[in-house]
């Protein structure tokens, strides 16, 4: 009896034990009840409005005018006048060449119109004594001819001397090399006494000038079809005329306080970079813009009654940019849309896929599908609009 109740109240314990874990796994864990309450999401009811896009385009820089500075005669550079970076004004010595054989041949031709300039008062005194005798009958007047005839010819070499002094002089004047423009000086690469020549393929330096500079800048072939498509006119010129005034952006990511204009394009294609150049041109009275410098145009595009919508707005899906749009019953519907990014990086201009009537969620897209109910939060469209409208 005593094995028998001890058995008895080992079973009964352990089915204290035992039991409600079996009956635990039986049941299993009931799911939590599920929440369908609509969340809350901003919504931006879509408007028209009004925006300005710009596009960029990498530049270079060229003064407006750009001078090589080259010798017209042989010789030695026998002093530099100014430095390289120096500010210079038409006519201004730059350089001076030293060549003793032109002013040897000035000394020549000055000598050679003195003794000329005396043999013309010789033939004109002859021509003086010879005029009376010829009235008197005492010689015949052919005399008098042939000493006309002398003085001419004397008066001729005389004036060819004279033109030979004006050479020798010009030549002089050529190994002083002044500036042909107002401008800044670049590079000196020849230094005091290195060798000159006219045909030498080194200019002495070059001059570029400062009042306005020229902004150089390329358009690919789809950049120029959406350029000739956005502007008025039939002709290349038309359209540039039709454009607003131009931004530079320096190297340094600053903007240049000056607008520009683009005053002209090549109108063709160039075979090599398949792009059209153009041409901007900006006042550079301060001298900040140097030539050779690097910078980017901004051109800028004034829209009206286009519909603008965040960034935020939209998603990617594959080789789609989709927005979420919410339907009168509060559903969600995806619609793939195509847009222009504007240049803040925050907004797109749509061009397809949404019209004023819409309502697009403008954050939180994660988690969201089609067919979900939401509680709209709407945004006051109007203030959206004036935050980004710009002049």
């Amino acid at each position: 009896m005593n094995g028998f109740a001890f058995r008895k109240r080992f079973v009964l314990r352990l089915l204290v034990v035992v039991l409600p874990v079996l009956i635990q796994s039986c049941g299993g864990k009931k799911e939590a009840p599920k929440d369908d309450t609509p969340k809350n999401y901003r919504v931006l009811p879509v408007k028209s409005g009004f925006i300005t896009l710009y596009n960029d385009y990498p530049a270079t820089i060229q003064g407006q005018n750009v001078v090589e500075i080259r010798p017209k005669v042989d010789g030695f550079v026998e002093q530099l006048y100014v430095d390289e970076g120096s500010v210079v004004r038409k006519g201004q010595r730059l350089f001076s060449i030293n060549n003793p054989q032109f002013q040897q041949e000035l000394l020549t031709a000055q000598a050679g119109v003195s003794s000329i300039e005396a043999q013309v008062a010789d033939a004109r005194l002859q021509v003086i004594k010879t005029k009376p005798l010829v009235d008197e009958g005492i010689i015949s007047k052919y005399q008098l001819q042939s000493a006309q005839l002398a003085l001419r010819a004397q008066e001729a070499a005389l004036s060819q001397a004279r033109a030979a002094v004006a050479v020798a002089r010009t030549n002089v004047g050529y190994t002083t090399i002044t500036s042909p423009v107002d401008g800044v000086v670049g590079l000196l690469p020849l230094r005091q006494g290195s060798l000159v020549s006219s045909t030498s393929a080194t200019p002495l330096t070059t001059i570029s000038s400062t009042g306005n500079v020229y902004a150089y800048f390329a358009q690919n072939e789809k950049e120029l079809l959406e350029f000739n498509r956005t502007h008025s006119g039939s002709t290349i010129q038309q359209k540039l005329a039709s454009l607003p005034p131009v931004s530079l952006v320096l190297a340094d990511g600053t903007l240049y306080p000056q607008k520009g204009r683009v005053q002209t394009a090549s109108g063709l294609i160039t075979n090599g970079t398949g792009s059209v150049n153009f041409r901007a041109v900006f006042p550079n009275a301060q001298g900040i813009l140097s030539s050779g410098g690097s910078a980017t145009v901004r051109i800028p595009q004034h829209l009206e009654n286009v519909i603008i919508i965040p960034q935020s707005a939209t998603y990617e899906l594959q080789d789609k940019r989709l927005v979420y749009v919410v339907d009168a019953k509060n559903k969600l519907h995806s619609v793939p849309v195509t847009v222009t990014p504007a240049a803040n990086g925050e907004l797109f201009v749509v061009n397809t896929g949404l019209q004023e009537s819409d309502r697009v969620v403008v954050e939180g897209l994660i988690g969201l599908k089609d067919s979900m109910t939401i509680r709209p939060i709407p945004i006051n469209t109007d203030s959206f609009l004036r935050t980004i409208q710009q002049p």
